[in-house]
């Protein structure tokens, strides 16, 4: 409604005047000059601007902008300790940690209003300490609905969350019409209704009944109703996907650039249904080439203000769970009509390159067109191809000389700063019941290289050009790390005697992963690298990618799978664009969204792995896996098991060839007795213990792969328990992009880390 915005910008611009004194709303009225049947009209535009953090209401009911109390609004995650950290709607502010006694009744992700904690300087002087604060309000709930198990007090029924940053238990009434019984021990799904202290539990009401835990596809069920995520399109989204049809008429291919005798290929994992990008090179002259990259074009088929375009936004990605995918265009387009399948005509948006053989880019080029492709290669095949030498046929020798060209931008982007942080992805094939089958191991080869190097160079140019003509878009941003964190990381590396300089200085974080690479200790290291690094997100500010060293940066590349992408396609080929303050709504929804799914692939592949292992444990013959140890406490040590994508603890109490005594500066464990040492970096053998499944943690034993030494009947091992709080260094956040650096698949329980905890998404390869 235009009378309403135009009374809110009002509002906000009498708040923001340097005389104004917060004022209540009949003075309100006054001074912005409205009859007093305006009343309701203006308490709907302050309690709509109360709620997106633009105004704040202090005592006395009185409205003024935030920061003139230091109220910083913004979106809050939580870690399990309970601690959360404030992501603030300003950019040019930092991130506010919450201790636990003060996030009040916020839940992750929620959108809350933190009163910063402001210290008198004084005359002292040093590094400026971390911003910190306390929840004051709940501006919006993120979820409302979650999912936990059933239980029975003495006097009252509970549901113990599933998601472990909940720390409280939910108090239910007797579920009634619920179409099933509600039985103990049961996976429901609860509406939160009453929280109103922190110090008290929350109330819910029971609204549906999942099932047992044990039953076929109640762990899949409840993976989708914790995150929201929809099994079926509305069918007004259906009605529209399926009234476009399912070909290329030949008014669609007019303005566009007919490519169709291009041998134009496509490279993907061997599962893949939605093809969204190709390639097409040929050599100009003997010192330049020239490089299609072709984008499917939805942005033809999904018009602003139609469902289409309503659900997508809503959904914000496609979500890539273990056993399925929950896509975000219907398959009649995501499958088919945008997917560059081979041997039909297909649409896109193209960036067309003139590189130079050593991998500079000369000019670029942007037009739609259409294209008909030649071949669909999956990685697999295309690494086979490179492994040979090139044969007759001319689309493999194009492959060939992409590999070469590819490699050649690779090492430009390195040598301008970009960070090597890779790490090879796991993928869990699963039988037809739904139990696991095989673990698979994915390493980003030359084969993956080549379409990356493509479509990292097709979202450099693509933010260039946007930026250049002062178009508002969405961008892909990954903001410098917190000094700090660096800081801390920095004095990890050199207390295990390895040379680290100022990390300051992208060239000195370059060198230290470099030498890390050859290093036994290296990969353990680099996991703590990453912990300490900002989580990539979606902004309207162009505020550049740290990890890849780009100052213009955007995702372009994957318009079927990611709403910013089709966000971008818009902003780059359509005179008309969205303002400023919806694309910023966007970004921040998108960036959500694009978390949620992250959560969601992950907790889908453990609700498999504790079944896998639970299996296992129960046969009795527990298999053996090679394990890296990540972190060394006084309590025990903390492995990455990569067969198993999942990190766990091994305690001491389950070593029983010794007592072992925590060195604090050498940070490792030594056997008082034996002398035998555990320190950072060491490979072992472990089995799995045990499987929490309440706080989805995984316990894991040492594997002796010797006898045990000779010992006194009487002696005992004594291990003391000891409590400990996880001290936390940051938001759950790694480089979380789908494709993007990744550390390795970790387990729900992660090492309680220096710097940041938490894990990044599994995803294809794509655009970073």
């Amino acid at each position: 409604m235009p009378e309403f915005q135009i009374m809110k910008d009002q509002i906000v611009r009498l708040l923001d005047q340097k005389d104004y004194v917060p004022a209540n709303v009949p003075e309100l009225l006054r001074l912005l000059r409205l009859p007093p049947n305006r009343q309701q009209v203006l308490q709907g535009a302050l309690r709509e601007l109360e709620q997106t953090g633009r105004v704040a209401r202090i005592k006395g009911n009185r409205y003024i902008q935030p920061r003139e109390a230091d109220l910083i609004p913004g979106r809050i995650r939580m870690n399990r300790q309970g601690k959360g950290f404030l992501q603030p709607d300003d950019a040019g502010l930092k991130e506010i940690a919450i201790p636990e006694g003060a996030t009040g009744t916020a839940l992750h992700e929620d959108r809350v209003l933190v009163r910063r904690d402001v210290r008198p300087k004084g005359l002292r002087s040093g590094a400026a300490e971390p911003d910190t604060g306390a929840v004051v309000r709940i501006l919006e709930r993120r979820r409302t609905q979650m999912v936990g198990t059933l239980q029975r007090g003495r006097r009252f029924l509970y549901v113990i969350p599933d998601d472990p940053r909940i720390p409280h238990d939910i108090y239910v009434p007797e579920p009634r019409d619920l179409g099933r019984p509600a039985r103990i021990g049961d996976k429901v799904v609860v509406e939160l209704r009453e929280w109103e202290s922190r110090h008290t539990n929350p109330e819910g009401e029971i609204v549906e009944v999942l099932g047992a835990p044990g039953e076929e596809g109640v762990d899949m069920l409840s993976v989708l109703r914790q995150y929201d995520l929809p099994l079926h399109f509305p069918k007004a989204v259906l009605h529209e996907a399926h009234a476009i049809g399912t070909t290329i008429h030949a008014r669609d291919g007019a303005g566009r650039v007919d490519c169709r005798r291009h041998r134009v290929v496509t490279i993907d994992p061997d599962d893949a249904k939605d093809f969204d990008d190709a390639i097409c090179l040929e050599r100009v002259s003997t010192e330049q080439w020239r490089l299609w990259v072709h984008i499917a074009d939805v942005s033809h088929y999904v018009k602003p203000g139609t469902a289409l375009d309503a659900e997508a936004r809503k959904r914000g990605n496609s979500t890539y769970l273990v056993d399925r995918v929950i896509p975000m265009l219907p398959e009649a387009l995501s499958n088919e009509l945008c997917s560059l399948k081979p041997d039909v005509d297909r649409l896109t948006k193209c960036v067309e390159f003139l590189v130079s053989n050593d991998g500079r880019v000369l000019n670029a080029k942007f037009y739609s067109a259409v294209i008909h492709s030649q071949r669909r290669f999956t990685y697999g095949e295309v690494l086979k191809i490179l492994q040979r030498k090139p044969a007759s046929d001319p689309v493999e020798q194009m492959l060939h000389q992409a590999h070469e060209l590819a490699q050649r931008i690779r090492r430009l982007r390195f040598k301008a700063g970009s960070l090597d942080l890779d790490f090879p992805e796991t993928k869990i094939r699963l039988d037809e019941r739904g139990c696991i089958l095989r673990i698979e191991k994915t390493v980003n080869d030359v084969s993956h290289q080549l379409i990356e190097e493509c479509m990292l160079l097709a979202n450099e140019a693509v933010a260039e050009r946007l930026m250049s003509q002062r178009t508002p878009a969405v961008y892909r941003v990954h903001e410098v790390p917190d000094e700090r964190r660096l800081q801390e990381y920095r004095q990890e590396v050199l207390s295990q005697n390895v040379p680290c300089g100022n990390l300051g200085q992208p060239a000195e974080v370059q060198k230290l992963l470099h030498r890390l690479n050859a290093l036994p200790i290296g990969p353990a290291l680099k996991i703590g690298f990453l912990k300490s690094l900002m989580r990539a997100r979606y902004a309207v500010e162009p505020l550049g990618h740290y990890g890849l060293a780009k100052a213009k940066y955007t995702h372009f590349t994957s318009p079927i799978r990611r709403y910013a992408d089709l966000v971008v396609h818009r902003a780059l080929f359509e005179k008309s664009h969205a303002p400023v303050s919806a694309l910023k709504e966007t970004a921040e929804h998108i960036s959500v969204t694009e978390r949620n799914s992250a959560d969601a692939e992950r907790d889908s592949k453990d609700v498999k792995l504790f079944a896998f292992l639970k299996a296992q444990l129960a046969s009795g013959q527990p298999e053996h896996y090679p394990a890296l140890v990540t972190d060394v406490r006084n309590f025990g040590f903390f492995v990455d098991v990569s067969g198993l994508a999942m990190s766990g603890l091994v305690p001491l109490s389950t070593i029983e060839d010794d007592f072992y005594v925590f060195d604090a500066a050498r940070n490792n464990l030594t056997g008082r007795r034996t002398r035998r040492t555990i320190r950072l970096g060491d490979k072992l053998t472990v089995r799995v213990a045990k499987v929490d499944s309440f706080k989805k943690q995984v316990d894991f034993r040492l594997v002796e792969d010797r006898k045990p030494v000779a010992r006194p009947a009487a002696w005992r091992p004594v291990h003391r328990p000891v409590a400990l709080k996880h001290r936390e260094g940051g938001s759950p956040a790694t480089q979380d992009e789908v494709g993007s650096f990744t550390r390795p698949p970790a387990g729900r329980w992660n090492p309680p880390p220096r710097g940041t905890p938490g894990r990044p998404a599994r995803g294809r390869r794509r655009g970073r």
